[in-house]
């Protein structure tokens, strides 16, 4: 018999959590209740990579089991799903913003402003977070720079990590500090914060220039072919990540596969010692609890984009590529 719901206390709300020994990673033995305390304690880090922000719920309410897979768009059957718009009978101190999508389609997207939201999403089946990188304030004009490194399939985490160490030299010659994270997976995201006074585009085509600079300092590491078949070297700098529509999943979210990987932030001194599997739901809060966050920083300054489209335009890259 499924054990009854559990109220939580979170703030000033209280969330409902519903069959909370539901399994959710059943080889790792972790039930809903688990996964929310998760993201209990690591709240102030999921908070400030979500925290006003557009974002997309990535909701597997059975849990990951063998076999699950997540609905497309060219196929809507599925064990788990994307949700875009503003869930129905969301309490009404779940924040919205609103977006217009390039086919004039809109929607109200969830942009959490306090950690309720986190955990009444992780409720629902929530494991990953997609938050676009820009402010319900404003959300033609990123505050946010991303970039991700992207390894190729059979490439280690190992084959990734001198090309962000490259990419951190390139930022300091530029005067701009990035925080990395783990993607849960082989690759690394690191990220800028950046006034937000230029658009999807200028962004991209910012993304772009770091990678073709990477390529051109690390020439049998690194690659920018769009075409992934055209693709021969291990690391792809994936610049359409910063295109509008598009984004990736925050720090702190969880892998939907049966380990548990989580989304880590990194300090940079940590990198070369650091592997993907080190990273868990049941390791991190511990961690988190020792260090506190990492991408902290990302609360500070805010960069120019300029010096990132002069290096564009040096490059040549006048406009940005066809996407």
């Amino acid at each position: 018999m499924a054990t009854a719901a559990q109220e939580i206390r979170v703030g000033e709300r209280v969330v409902r959590v519903s069959s909370p020994d539901k399994p959710y990673f059943p080889e790792r033995g972790l039930t809903k209740l688990d996964v929310v305390r998760y993201f209990l304690a690591v709240g102030d880090g999921i908070l400030r990579a979500l925290r006003d922000r557009p974002t997309m719920l990535e909701r597997w309410p059975r849990g990951v089991f063998e076999g699950a897979r997540i609905a497309t768009r060219q196929s809507n059957r599925g064990d788990a799903f994307y949700q875009k718009r503003l869930p129905a009978g969301a309490p009404d101190w779940v924040r919205t913003a609103h977006l217009t999508f390039p086919s004039g389609r809109t929607a109200d997207e969830v942009a959490p402003g306090e950690l309720a939201v986190v955990i009444w999403a992780a409720n629902l089946g929530t494991l990953r977070f997609h938050p676009w990188p820009v402010t319900a304030a404003d959300t033609e004009r990123p505050d946010q720079l991303r970039v991700d490194l992207d390894p190729m399939p059979g490439v280690d985490f190992a084959q990734v990590v001198p090309v962000a160490r490259e990419l951190r030299a390139v930022l300091a010659e530029l005067g701009l500090v990035g925080y990395p994270k783990t993607t849960g997976g082989r690759g690394l995201h690191v990220y800028l914060s950046i006034e937000p006074r230029w658009g999807f585009g200028d962004c991209r085509r910012a993304v772009l220039a770091l990678g073709r600079e990477l390529q051109r300092r690390l020439p049998h590491l690194v690659t920018t072919t769009w075409w992934r078949e055209q693709r021969d070297r291990p690391v792809f700098v994936d610049y359409n990540q910063m295109s509008r529509d598009h984004t990736m999943a925050s720090a702190y979210s969880i892998r939907p596969t049966p380990a548990a990987l989580v989304s880590a932030p990194l300090d940079w001194a940590e990198l070369d010692d650091a592997r993907p599997e080190d990273f868990d739901v049941l390791t991190l809060p511990a961690r988190f609890a020792e260090r506190g966050d990492p991408h902290a920083g990302l609360d500070g300054p805010r960069f120019s984009l300029e010096p990132l489209l002069e290096l564009a335009d040096r490059a040549g890259l006048a406009a940005p590529p066809p996407h």
